[in-house]
């Protein structure tokens, strides 16, 4: 029995019906040879990699201290990996509609924090796997996640040999509550440091802020004043919208080779421009002052280039979207990166890679997570970009042709953008309330026309 963290804690605190921080992935694959029966076998013979997948959160009485993780001793996996299914003809549209209303719901608090849907009814014999996993379950670099289970990169990949699991008895309310008073007894400071927590967070965030930005004073104008007021930061309902967009990494590259910059500094750029032009079709006034400021997760490393418990630091970055010229966009931004870059010691796309082979869920987790607090008052929207391996990967022997994450929107945003790259494409997923960003799927258009614009400057 393991206590929650204080972090991992706040998220099941701070999270409510209508606003689930729950981290989605959709993954696309080809016909798996054994049907669907051999993805649910799957799942269940790599279980034991997951272990936490099998405990549920157990609240200690009065809230006298943290929850505990604790074994579900009713845990059924049928109850997780669920199967369902797209009418005919399967379109994309069709899709995206299921994931939209499986991600709009919230887990449920007393089994273990994740689903997971295998979708049937895609055109040509393909299958859809819909993943949801709860940030809590997800502290670190070293965290398995459910999709990444699910994936190996020979399509030969044989099953693990079935393990009987038993789990122990559940604690009653007594155990609990004299756990607690044991821990406060031995360590009288846990509730001063409990407490203290968010103040640590807070400066450690001011910090990192000061240094990313490149000096004192524009960290402070970011840090105190909120964001600008934009559509963005419509008030969120309960339903969602999801929408996805696609680039070929090459065009990314060759963007960057002409202009200058990251591949994210591209994807930054490929984003505020498309944003730009949403704005202008909703008959919004943008001017050339005008920024949407972003909340920007980046892994960063220590002074000896380790990744102390797949640190992820967030930072605020503003868009210029007034800027009419995506070159000089992309030269902001790059500009605007490169202190991060420098003064927060981010991490390289082939470290991540070599760090966590490929696990876009965690990452994305890891960045929701350290989103947390910042984002409602601060920041319009979240921009997450999780780089994977450019080699193809299998789940039961099924090729995945694409990968699409799925981001929490943060209260008070009406729209989150998640963006991976796999074996030579990215893969954009937008995230929005459907109320407020209802037209997302324009918005993931003009993200592919944006793109295509710079393509054209780079030849």
């Amino acid at each position: 029995m393991e206590r929650l963290t204080t972090l991992d804690a706040s998220f099941l605190y701070l999270e409510k019906p209508d606003n689930p921080m729950h981290v989605a992935g959709v993954l696309v694959l080809e016909p798996p040879t054994g049907g669907l029966d051999a993805l649910a076998s799957l799942v269940e013979a790599r279980l034991p990699l997951v272990p936490r997948y099998r405990q549920r959160v157990l609240e200690v009485p009065g809230h006298l201290a943290n929850p505990v993780w604790a074994d579900d001793p009713d845990f059924d996996v049928e109850y997780h990996v669920r199967r369902s299914a797209v009418p005919r003809p399967g379109t994309q549209a069709q899709l995206l509609d299921l994931v939209s209303r499986v991600v709009a719901r919230p887990l449920d608090r007393n089994r273990p924090l994740w689903e997971l849907y295998v979708v049937e009814g895609l055109p040509e014999g393909r299958v859809a796997v819909i993943t949801k996993t709860h940030p809590a379950l997800v502290d670190g670099l070293g965290t398995v996640d459910i999709g990444q289970v699910l994936l190996d990169d020979s399509p030969d990949a044989s099953l693990p040999e079935p393990e009987q699991w038993r789990p122990r008895p559940l604690p009653g309310a007594l155990r609990l509550v004299g756990q607690a008073v044991e821990e406060y007894v031995q360590r009288p400071s846990t509730v001063v440091e409990t407490a203290r927590h968010a103040v640590t967070d807070a400066r450690a965030t001011g910090a990192r802020l000061t240094s990313a930005a490149g000096g004192a004073v524009r960290a402070a104008r970011s840090a105190l004043f909120p964001a600008p007021h934009s559509l963005l930061n419509a008030t969120s309902g309960s339903q969602r919208r999801v929408a996805v967009a696609r680039a070929e990494l090459d065009d990314v590259k060759r963007v960057r080779k002409a202009h200058g910059g990251t591949v994210n500094d591209v994807l930054l750029t490929v984003v505020t421009g498309a944003v730009r032009d949403w704005l202008l079709s909703r008959g919004q006034a943008v001017l050339g002052s005008t920024s949407v400021r972003a909340l920007v997760p980046v892994s960063v490393q220590d002074e000896d280039g380790e990744v102390p418990g797949g640190r992820v630091s967030s930072y605020l970055v503003d868009l210029p979207v007034g800027e009419p010229n995506p070159r000089v966009r992309l030269t902001r931004l790059s500009y605007a990166m490169r202190g991060v870059s420098q003064h927060g010691r981010s991490v390289g796309a082939d470290t991540l890679i070599a760090l966590t082979g490929f696990a876009p869920p965690t990452l994305h987790a890891l960045g929701a997570r350290a989103a947390r607090g910042l984002s409602r008052r601060m920041a319009n929207l979240v921009v997450t970009n999780v780089p994977g391996p450019q080699v193809p990967l299998y789940a039961a022997g099924a090729r995945m042709l694409e990968v699409f994450p799925v981001v929490p929107l943060a209260p008070g945003q009406g729209l989150s953008v998640g963006i991976t790259s796999y074996d030579g494409r990215v893969f954009f997923g937008l995230n929005a309330d459907r109320d407020g960003v209802g037209d997302v799927d324009v918005l993931a258009d003009l993200i592919e026309q944006e793109l295509a614009g710079l393509v054209e400057t780079a030849d």
